[in-house]
């Protein structure tokens, strides 16, 4: 085996042992000797990450990347419902990630805020590829260009994902919250789109 390829199997291996940390525990509950308790070596983890921090990073990146190619290889196009139903299999099917996900961009760690924002770069923008293919499908109002339709999203969908950032929700179960989440984001998004008052 090349030394390259045994050293991404070791980093497969802390980041896997990572994940779960990370999951049960949150960042800041988090330990990184909990991790090498699952038989890696002390020495082999800083060996291949610097600090808790790079391992944390390693982990949202790998699972915000694992969702959004999810999501591009179910071929959406402008379906919301599809979207927002591929999103929940894949999170009932990886609790693990999930857990990571959520925390990494409802409640990150603020000195780590900057960077998981650059991580999120491409999930951001197949979101906003989504909301463009569905604003295509309907009229807008008169004056309401489609940046501005577009920005307006983009928004609310950051006011809607704070409030899932505040202390209200920090004491709710993660499985109540993410459902509370993508349901309710559901209802947000064809709110958006269709309005909540019947025109006469």
């Amino acid at each position: 085996m090349k030394k390259e390829e045994k050293t991404e199997l070791t980093r497969k291996k802390i980041i896997n042992a990572a994940k779960k940390e990370f999951a049960n525990g949150g960042y800041s509950g988090a330990s990184l000797n909990n991790i090498c308790t699952t038989g890696i070596p002390k020495g082999l983890l800083y060996h291949n990450f610097k600090n808790k921090d790079a391992v944390y990073l390693a982990c949202a990146e790998q699972c915000i990347f694992e969702l959004t190619q999810y999501l591009k290889a179910a071929d959406i196009g402008s379906n919301l419902q599809k979207y927002m139903s591929t999103r929940m299999k894949y999170f009932e099917e990886h609790e693990c990630e999930a857990q990571i996900f959520f925390d990494a961009v409802l409640q990150p760690p603020d000195h780590l805020r900057s960077q998981i924002q650059e991580l999120r770069k491409d999930f951001d923008e197949l979101n906003i590829k989504l909301y463009g293919q569905m604003l295509s499908s309907v009229t807008l109002r008169k004056g309401v260009s489609f940046e501005d339709a577009l920005s307006y999203f983009s928004m609310m969908q950051s006011m809607f994902n704070c409030w899932f950032s505040s202390s209200v929700s920090i004491q709710i179960p993660f499985e109540d919250k993410i459902n509370s989440h993508e349901s309710n984001l559901t209802k947000l998004l064809d709110l958006m789109f269709y309005g909540i008052a019947e025109r006469r």
